[in-house]
């Protein structure tokens, strides 16, 4: 350990501590007392830079972005579907049809020059269906010699056709414009309109009778407009609309639940702490079983309820699995997997429970006389919620922020330009939203800075919350009466003061590491897929160990950031510092502490689990509602949504959370460092602390022997 830290944590007054901060007002005895510095100046510099580069990283998917794109399509002037800025106005058109039957069967065709996203379609309210006893037409958007305002065109059900003169009749008739028969039924999915291949008797009677050109029928034209919707790139932009039309699920399920069952779990810790531990594991059970049945039954493997959340009743689609029905039946897998896994453990652990049981009672003391423990989160939580909200929607608009260009084809069409008023013939190319790669970077800046920027609020909570509870411990009896506030705000004032880059520094490594291993597993997967057939045995082996290895590293790096964070509040020394000083105190007290702060991990990461989960399994529920199954608010898939109200639900049940974490932890490095200044006898232990630790010691003296 390098010597005694008497001088810096406890009531011992020091030569050197002429310049001390003392808190609460106690004289020469203050409870922590020491010269303190800034430390890891260079590392707040660059965070502040970081925070810099976010800001315009974010401006610049806030200038060229337009989420609309991620929901609705292009239609061949280039507009996005539902854009009141779209010439013309398309405020109210946000479903894309193709207007000719025959380019989009083309399109499927093996070795066709034709391609989907070049074929003419326009923007309109609803998918066309033929009709009864006639035939009805669908024309293009009036203007040249079509003396039609849009509404009127609307109110018209877009057809136009008795008022084209005898040329544009013959180009219509030719499938050139600028109208176009209704043959197949459509109907909307993903706000496009899906051609069914059973093409209208009567309607097609009826064209031919015009003398209307071969139109060709097969089941061709069906999976062409189904393969571009069931696409990687547009499930993706689906799964992040998803995040902007959810965001009431995120408010009520990632907010302000999380924040309503966190505050009642301190509060029972509080009052009803040995309960809680049993509790806690039974009531994670029941949720595990929960979400892992409802996602059976969407998954349509119980009950007949199944994809109306991911679908819809109107796809005729809904019995062949796209991606979104094989990504919620891995889902379901998974967590299968998960319950299994999760009663066992529950059944492993049911003997050691009551090992944790009394260093959480000592916790439940520390948030009973510190109360402000219990209010502080609520800073850091109302901190990150306006930094998520800024943070989504510069994702919305940096996924949507690639530039709509003309495409560059080789297609020979023709169509009829109202416009110029005659055929045109080279004018073939539609329009793509096409994604340069330094918006690739520019995302993945920006998902590195939202864990970043989340790992250095969580720190500092930590250490604010390590200040407050090791004054606790080191002025037992003391200045009670200034416990309850006084020590939490001037915990605070010392981070801001001196700790900030220490903090800086421990979350950048975690997040480092983190992203480290995120790029390492997509290059593993990209190599799998690659050479599949060729993986060796070793191969395999030497990838499954550095994956393990590199797992077992972050976790370690998360614990000694953790203890770290400790000896920051309570020494004032730089990141690398106090980990060295937290590591010494832990190696030299494992056996004396290990089993009863491993258990208490445990408990309280079930209860993080318990209030995400509630709050996943709720979001479940809310999206299960015809608010998320019709018109605009409907979303492709519950999974993202879910996801994301998962990770927001345990972010906010952490910060909460480490009020007992942080003081279990800060308590027993404290109690670490007090018994090796007075000879392995602790001081200033609570004396329910000291019965545990002094049981575990002598359960140890008599398991290994003499």
């Amino acid at each position: 350990m390098g010597g005694p830290l008497g001088a810096i944590i406890g009531r011992y007054p020091s030569a050197a501590a002429g310049g001390e901060e003392q808190l609460g007002g106690t004289g020469g005895t203050g409870i922590i007392q020491h010269n303190r510095r800034c430390r890891d100046i260079a590392f707040l510099v660059l965070f502040a830079a970081f925070w810099v580069a976010m800001i315009v990283n974010s401006s610049f998917g806030f200038n060229q972005g337009n989420p609309l794109r991620l929901t609705y399509e292009l239609d061949y002037k280039g507009n996005v579907c539902g854009d009141k800025h779209g010439d013309p106005n398309l405020h109210e058109l946000d479903v894309k049809y193709w207007m000719n039957p025959n380019q989009v069967y083309q399109s499927g065709v093996k070795d066709s020059k034709v391609n989907l996203a070049d074929a003419k379609a326009i923007c309109l309210m609803e998918c066309p269906i033929p009709a009864v006893d006639g035939l009805n037409f669908i024309c293009d958007y009036p203007e040249g010699d079509i003396h039609l305002s849009v509404d009127d065109w609307i109110n018209r059900d877009y057809d136009y056709f008795e008022f084209l003169t005898p040329d544009m009749r013959n180009s219509s008739l030719q499938l050139q414009g600028p109208c176009y028969p209704v043959i197949f039924p459509t109907v909307n999915v993903y706000w496009s309109c899906q051609f069914i291949a059973r093409a209208s008797n009567v309607s097609l009677k009826h064209w031919h009778e015009m003398g209307g050109v071969n139109i060709d029928e097969n089941i061709l034209i069906d999976k062409t407009v189904h393969k571009a919707i069931d696409s990687r790139s547009a499930v993706l932009k689906r799964y992040v609309a998803d995040i902007g039309k959810s965001w009431p699920v995120f408010i009520v399920c990632g907010g302000i639940l999380p924040l309503f069952l966190s505050v009642i779990w301190l509060l029972m810790i509080r009052y009803f702490v040995a309960a809680m531990t049993w509790i806690t594991v039974i009531l994670f059970n029941a949720l595990v079983i929960s979400v892992t049945m409802f996602c059976y039954i969407k998954a349509g493997w119980i009950g007949n309820d199944p994809l109306t959340v991911v679908i819809g009743e109107s796809d005729p689609y809904v019995h062949i699995s796209g991606r979104e029905i094989s990504h919620l039946h891995t889902v379901t897998i998974f967590m299968t997997a998960i319950m299994v896994i999760a009663f066992l453990s529950s059944i492993a652990i049911v003997r050691r429970i009551l090992i944790a049981t009394p260093v959480l009672k000592v916790a439940a003391k520390v948030i009973g006389e510190v109360q402000a423990l219990i209010i502080f989160p609520v800073v850091p939580y109302f901190i990150l919620a306006i930094f998520y909200m800024f943070w989504f929607s510069a994702t919305l608009h940096l996924f949507s922020s690639g530039q709509v260009v003309r495409n560059d084809c080789n297609t020979d069409c023709c169509s009829y330009d109202l416009k110029l008023g005659k055929v045109n013939c080279d004018n073939c190319c539609g329009y793509s939203i096409h994604y340069t790669p330094h918006i690739s970077i520019a995302i993945l800046f920006h998902f590195f800075g939202c864990y970043w920027a989340t790992q250095f609020f969580l720190a500092c909570s930590s250490t604010v919350i390590a200040g407050s509870v090791a004054s606790y411990y080191w002025a037992r009896g003391e200045i009670s009466h200034d416990i309850p506030f006084v020590t939490v705000v001037s915990s605070l004032k010392r981070l801001l003061r001196y700790s900030l880059g220490s903090v800086a520094l421990g979350s950048l490594v975690v997040s480092v590491v983190e992203w480290v291993r995120f790029i390492l597993e997509c290059l593993r997967r990209k190599l799998k897929l690659v050479d599949s057939a060729r993986e060796s045995c070793f191969g395999k082996m030497t990838s499954s160990s550095s994956e393990c290895c590199l797992g077992c590293i972050d976790w370690t790096l998360k614990s000694v950031n953790r203890n770290a964070y400790i000896m920051i509040a309570i020494t004032g020394k730089g990141f690398c510092k106090a980990s060295v000083l937290a590591t010494g105190l832990i190696m030299n007290n494992i056996l004396r502490i290990g089993k009863v702060n491993v258990i208490g991990d445990v408990i309280l990461f079930l209860g993080k689990l318990c209030v995400s989960l509630f709050c996943a399994l709720f979001a479940f529920l809310m999206l299960d509602t015809h608010k998320y199954k019709s018109a605009h608010n409907k979303i492709s898939s519950p999974l993202i949504p879910v996801l994301v109200t998962w990770a927001l639900g345990y972010i906010v049940a952490k910060l909460f959370f480490q009020v007992v974490e942080m003081s279990i932890d800060t308590i027993i490095l404290s109690f670490c460092q007090d018994a090796e200044e007075h000879q392995g006898t602790a001081q200033y232990a609570p004396p329910l602390l000291m019965e545990t630790l002094d049981e575990q010691s002598e359960l140890q003296r008599l398991t290994q022997g003499p």
